[in-house]
């Protein structure tokens, strides 16, 4: 994923626990254009950062008790409505997970997810695009599709998620092939498994997939 950007990418971590914020500090050091303005432990330090300097992105683990919860998310939402917020948490609870999606976050991963998927979610975050890690899409999938508790999930790969961003922002299949460094003949079989798991026929139901899931924006 492309990540050039003009100028260095203001960060402020809300995250209760050390050593969380502590792996992001360590990896957000290494990144010559994010600049990690601040650091807060709950929702009141989080809202003091926030009305002295509004970052491009809001790194937020939300399922902290007695710290942040989905309340803080809302009162982001709320009072700092221009503010863009990228989730991370180690939060397993599907109907938690949907109202955050629902408070119109702008990407979530878990704490599982390496280091790469975390930058680009971080630059994908502060260019106003949505990035969502692969379990959290299992869960929107899940959702989607009225799966049942004892039903297989039906994944899409990072790789392929970026590719339905592609698909859904106009981009035909050289351009893709060109955009990610693949040949056509790859795209076009990524497309084919795409829609195979999605249990779609037509690019134009992979279109209002995309924007249904918020992975792409009107």
């Amino acid at each position: 994923m492309p990540r050039s950007i003009v100028k260095p990418i203001k960060v402020l971590l809300a995250d209760a626990q050390f050593l969380s914020r502590y792996g992001l500090c360590c990896l957000l050091a290494d990144v010559g254009e994010v600049d990690l303005i601040g650091e807060a432990t709950s929702e009141e330090e989080l809202i003091a950062c926030l009305q002295k300097e509004l970052p491009d992105v809001l790194v937020l683990d939300y399922n902290q008790p007695e710290h942040f919860t989905l309340e803080t998310v809302m009162a982001v939402r709320r009072d700092f409505p221009e503010c863009r917020i990228l989730v991370i948490s180690s939060d397993s609870d599907r109907s938690r997970i949907y109202q955050a999606i629902e408070q119109e976050i702008n990407s979530f991963l878990t704490k599982e997810c390496g280091e790469e998927e975390i930058i680009d979610a971080i630059y994908a975050t502060a260019r106003g695009e949505k990035f969502f890690c692969n379990n959290i899409i299992n869960h929107i999938l899940e959702r989607s599709f009225g799966k049942e508790d004892d039903c297989t999930p039906t994944p899409l790969t990072p790789r392929e998620v970026e590719i339905v961003r592609l698909i859904a922002s106009g981009l035909v299949a050289k351009q893709i092939a060109a955009e990610l460094k693949l040949s056509t003949h790859t795209v076009y079989t990524h497309r084919k498994n795409i829609m195979r798991k999605l249990r779609i026929g037509t690019a134009s139901e992979l279109v209002r997939y995309a924007f249904n899931q918020g992975l792409v924006t009107p």
